[in-house]
Formats: C-alpha cells, sequence, structure tokens
C-alpha cells in the first residue's frame, strides 16, 4: 500500500507545484513580450522584440488572458499570487493597445486616402480587377492562421548587370494567367547594407495573385560600393526590364516603384528626378527622405546608429560631403507632377522616424502633388516583416487599393488639390530658388536647399548653393 500512496502524493505535489508556478510563469513572460508594445528597442539585438509585439498582439492578448484567469482561479494569498495577478492585468492591457488603436487609426487612413484620391477612387477599377482583394483593413482569423496567398508563376535569379564583377539579380513574380500586366518594381530595405530580391517574398507572391508584375530587384550594397552606385543599379534594372517587358507580360506604361526603408529612398530618389522608365506611383514604406537632417536629428534610442550608416552610404560626414548628403536626399527633388506617392509610417519607428514622413508629405501636397500618409501610431520600423500582423493588414489593405487605383484605374491623375499645410507659398518659393531652407526644415541646422531650374519639361536640380 505505501508505494501506492506515495504515488498519490507524487502527483498531488506535481498538480500544485504546476498550480503554483505555470500561472506565475505565463505571466512573467507575457508581460515582458508585452512591455515591447510601448518600450523602444535600445540595441540591435532587442530590437526584433520591439518591431514584433505589436503585431503579434492578438497572440499576447491570448496569452495574457489565459494567465489572468489562470491566476484568479488559483484563488491564493501570498506576494507571488498578488505579482502575477498584477502582472497578467498590466500585461493584458499593453497588448491590447494596438487593438485599440486600430479603428481610429483606420477611420484617420480612409478619411485621408478619400480626400485625395476621392470618394469613389476604385469605381474606375474594372470589377474584375478588384476580385480577390482584402475586404477588411484587420481579419483577426489571419492574425493567427496567416494570410492566403495564392499560387504564381516565378522566375529568380535573373541577372540583369554585373557592375564591377557584382553579379545583380532579380525575381519576377506573375499571375498563373497569362497576360498583360501592370508591374510593381520593388527594392529591398537593409540600411543600403544588406538584403535580397527574395526579402518579403510574401508580400510579392501576394501582389501577383492578383493581377501584377511583381520585378524585386537587387543593387550594390554599402559601404564597399557608396552612393550613387545603388541609383545607377536601379536605373539598369528598369531598363533591363523595359528591354524584358513583353516577355514578362509586362505593360510598360504602368509601372510602381515600391521600396522598404533603404529601398523606398531609392525608389523615391529615382521616381522624383527625370527617370528614363515612366512610374506611374510611388510606395514608400519607411524610408528615409532627408539625409542631411536625419544626420543631425536621430532617433532615440538609435539601435542601429544611423550617423554610422549614413557614413558607410555616404562616404563621410555632412560637414564633409554636405551637397552630396542633399543630392541623395529625395525630399529635395520634390516639384509639380510628381507620380502619385503613398506613405506609410510607423508611429513608433526608432530608424527612420514618422517625422520625417509628414514633412515629404506635407511638401509633396504644397506642391499640388497627390500624396497619402499612412501613419501606424503602434508600429515600429519594418513591421511589416510579420506579415499577418496588425500594422501589415492595415497597410496591406490600403496599399493594394492605393496601387489599383494608379496602375488599373481609368480615372488616375498625377496632380491633386495643393493644399499649403504649414508652408506659405513665398517660403515655398523661395525654397524652390535655391534659397536658404533652414527656416523650412532644418531649425536648428545652417544648411541650404539645392538650387531648383525650370525647363519646359521638369525641374532638376543643377547646382548647390554655398555655405555662405
Amino acid at each position: 500500500m505505501r508505494p501506492k500512496n506515495n504515488g498519490k502524493k507524487l502527483v498531488s505535489l506535481v498538480s500544485f507545484l504546476v498550480s503554483l508556478f505555470i500561472p506565475s510563469f505565463m505571466s512573467a513572460v507575457g508581460l515582458f513580450l508585452s512591455l515591447w508594445v510601448i518600450v523602444p528597442a535600445p540595441t540591435l539585438s532587442l530590437f526584433p522584440l520591439a518591431v514584433g509585439a505589436p503585431e503579434i498582439s492578438p497572440w499576447l492578448v491570448g496569452i495574457n488572458a489565459i494567465a489572468l484567469l489562470l491566476t484568479i482561479f488559483r484563488r491564493q494569498q501570498g506576494w507571488l499570487y498578488n505579482t502575477s495577478l498584477v502582472c497578467s492585468l498590466l500585461a493584458l492591457i499593453l497588448s491590447l493597445i494596438p487593438l485599440l488603436q486600430f479603428p481610429a487609426a483606420n477611420a484617420r487612413i480612409a478619411a485621408e486616402v478619400q480626400a485625395v484620391l476621392g470618394t469613389n477612387y476604385l469605381a474606375a477599377v474594372p470589377q474584375i480587377e478588384q476580385a480577390g482583394r482584402r475586404q477588411q483593413p484587420f481579419i483577426l482569423a489571419d492574425a493567427f492562421r496567416g494570410i492566403p496567398v495564392r499560387e504564381v508563376r516565378i522566375s529568380e535569379g535573373v541577372v540583369f548587370a554585373n557592375p564591377d564583377g557584382v553579379k545583380l539579380q532579380l525575381n519576377v513574380y506573375r499571375p498563373m494567367q497569362i497576360g498583360r500586366y501592370p508591374a510593381i518594381v520593388i527594392l529591398y530595405g537593409g540600411a543600403w547594407q544588406r538584403g535580397s530580391p527574395n526579402s518579403n517574398e510574401e508580400f510579392s507572391r501576394y501582389m501577383a495573385a492578383r493581377g501584377y508584375c511583381v520585378v524585386a530587384i537587387d543593387y550594390r550594397h554599402a559601404p564597399q560600393y557608396r552612393f550613387p552606385a545603388q541609383l545607377e543599379d536601379v536605373e539598369a534594372a528598369l531598363s533591363y526590364i523595359k528591354t524584358h517587358a513583353d516577355e514578362w507580360e509586362i505593360d510598360i506604361n504602368r509601372i510602381a516603384l515600391m521600396g522598404r526603408s533603404a529601398g523606398a529612398h531609392l525608389a523615391s530618389l529615382y521616381a522624383y528626378r527625370s527617370t528614363t522608365v515612366p512610374v506611374r506611383a510611388v510606395v514608400n514604406y519607411y524610408g528615409p527622405n532627408n539625409l542631411l537632417r536625419g544626420y543631425y536629428d536621430p532617433p532615440f534610442p538609435d539601435p542601429l546608429n544611423v550617423r554610422a550608416i549614413l557614413r558607410d552610404f555616404l562616404g563621410g560626414t555632412p560637414d564633409q560631403l554636405r551637397e552630396l548628403y542633399l543630392e541623395a536626399s529625395p525630399i529635395n527633388y520634390v516639384k509639380p507632377n510628381l507620380p502619385p506617392s503613398l506613405l506609410v509610417y510607423a508611429g513608433r519607428d526608432h530608424i527612420v522616424e514618422a517625422k520625417f514622413g509628414r514633412s515629404l508629405y506635407e511638401q509633396l501636397r504644397a506642391t499640388g502633388n497627390r500624396a497619402v500618409m499612412l501613419e501606424i501610431p503602434w508600429a515600429e520600423h519594418a513591421f511589416d516583416a510579420v506579415f499577418n500582423g496588425v500594422s501589415n493588414q492595415l497597410a496591406l489593405y490600403y496599399t493594394e487599393r492605393f496601387l489599383a487605383w494608379a496602375l488599373k484605374s481609368s480615372d488616375y491623375t498625377t496632380s491633386g488639390s495643393a493644399t499649403p499645410f504649414m508652408m506659405g507659398r513665398k517660403k515655398l518659393t523661395r525654397a524652390i530658388a535655391g534659397e536658404s531652407a533652414r527656416s523650412l526644415f532644418f531649425p536648428q541646422q545652417d544648411c541650404q536647399l539645392p538650387a531648383i531650374k525650370a525647363t519646359s519639361l521638369d525641374f532638376r536640380l543643377i547646382k548647390y548653393a554655398k555655405k555662405s
């Protein structure tokens, strides 16, 4: 009889320990992960936590709710019980923040899109082209099961250039049905130092399945190759795409450029300057656009060391290479009649802060261009790395609608009603004329915008004003 009783005692002891420590462990883990919804990452090693926590908030809500219920049902006294209860409750509140902010953010973005593109901006898109789009900005089930991606045709590793012996490749994603499709040319992010056309492949496949030819292109990396090598590679890739448009079933007159972070910088810079390949739209996901201001006004905390990245990319500091910093900044090429821009920025971005996106947005609108600003208040830089995350579901919903309007609508136009925002007409005129923009964009720095010269075709950057 004694061995049997000992077995019962062992089971009871284990059950007691489980009931005591499992809820406490879940509470601690849930709180640790949920804290990153509001706490910025101080170092690069912790940065993935700050990116991922808001995106998996539905999972965290579930974990924290279970931990809270288990703690309550225990009904025990003592410091461990009270600590677990407080931790679970706090973790649940933190994990709910993105979901609680979502309705207001979505309503604001929807109003912005309609104000810029029109109330019925998709009315001119053929009904057959609208099939398969996401029906809601957020689908809870997709946060758990993933966003469905249909089969597409993929051609990987196509070599389009070989500068200095560096083999540059691109990937082509096409719908299964043979046809003729608008194209989305995608440039990956990675601080101009890393990445490949395989980055964010889920997005490329998703858009290809919705009637686009998606071409993800490569470029040379810093610090071995410095600007403007990357821009030259973008030009080479687009020329190659133009040459092979028929082979890849691309309508060369319906091309959009899209980039993430460093790739968004290159996409905007190419599109806002005069181009050899016509671009109908730009999609800018959290891209740097004012490198001079970015160097003097880095984020805090700064987990990637933004200044070091810019020095590697351009080859020195603004004190050494002021003109190059200006030349490499897309905001300095803003002029009338640019392609429509969708700017997607994260409100908690600690790599490229959202204020830079807002500055670009205001200048685009002030010069009469169509621009939509999509700011996600709870998100961190590179939020769309979690493809089915809360932020990317919202961004994807409006990105595919913006691209449908830009590439598939018969009502597409480049210009919109100019809204002066923070810039008066006199200040804007002085900026375009090349006067000091210190009071406009660099209130704490003695710097100047490049002079812009008008021609019958466009406005082009022709010289830089010298520091007095």
